[in-house]
């Protein structure tokens, strides 16, 4: 079933074998793979031909269904394929009823053309599949698809008049605080010290304020 409802001119439907990804992958990686994918399908394929739509900076868009062996974790499995394919993929990965979309803003390494830099990973939670509400909507240029998509997953439509750039910038941000604040809360547990740990509050309520207002201003 095509849960994206994408036009018939966009199926590939070819699989994607394994083992393709073998030059990418360590030992424990392979194993990775094995034990928790069954299946990856190329199963659509968004250019200019197949939607006429215009392509900027984003030549094509690749859809691939994961199927998975059991309910996990496989975010890093993800990562490997992005790197691999230059091109831009939404993954719609499953597991029985439940399901969920993945997808990396990137672009190509400077210096080896054969890997791909990942700036930001989008993605959804679980949902069960008959329920997804995430659409592709074919308007404007390949670029104007994939910035809706990724504003769709990061749940906060007001993003929809950003800039993909910016919206990354943002994402990053509060990715870059949120670790920081992590970091400030461990250590304010484990001082001892009267005067560091008023230290190491003033950075954190610093912190706080700053997160507080990027993610007010989103």
């Amino acid at each position: 079933m095509d849960f994206f409802n994408l036009p018939s001119r966009t199926k590939v439907g070819r699989v994607v074998p394994k083992n393709a990804f073998d030059e990418y992958t360590n030992t424990k990686q392979k194993k990775q793979f094995t034990d928790g994918i069954q299946r990856i399908t190329w199963t659509h394929k968004l250019s200019s031909e197949s939607v006429n739509l215009e392509a900027k900076d984003i030549k094509e868009i690749q859809v691939f269904k994961v199927e998975l062996k059991e309910q996990t974790d496989i975010l890093k499995i993800l990562e490997i394929i992005n790197k691999a394919i230059p091109y831009h993929i939404v993954f719609w990965v499953e597991f029985k009823e439940q399901a969920y979309i993945s997808t990396a803003a990137k672009h190509p390494h400077p210096t080896n053309e054969d890997i791909s830099v990942i700036d930001w990973i989008f993605t959804s939670d679980w949902f069960q599949k008959e329920d997804n509400r995430y659409i592709f909507n074919l308007k404007g240029s390949l670029d104007a698809v994939f910035k809706d998509l990724c504003v769709q997953l990061t749940g906060k439509p007001e993003l929809g008049k950003e800039s993909l750039r910016s919206i990354l910038k943002n994402q990053q941000e509060i990715d870059r605080l949120k670790k920081e604040i992590s970091k400030l809360e461990s250590a304010i547990s484990k001082s001892k010290q009267f005067n560091e740990k008023v230290d190491l509050n003033l950075k954190l309520k610093t912190a706080q304020k700053e997160l507080k207002k990027i993610e007010n201003t989103e």
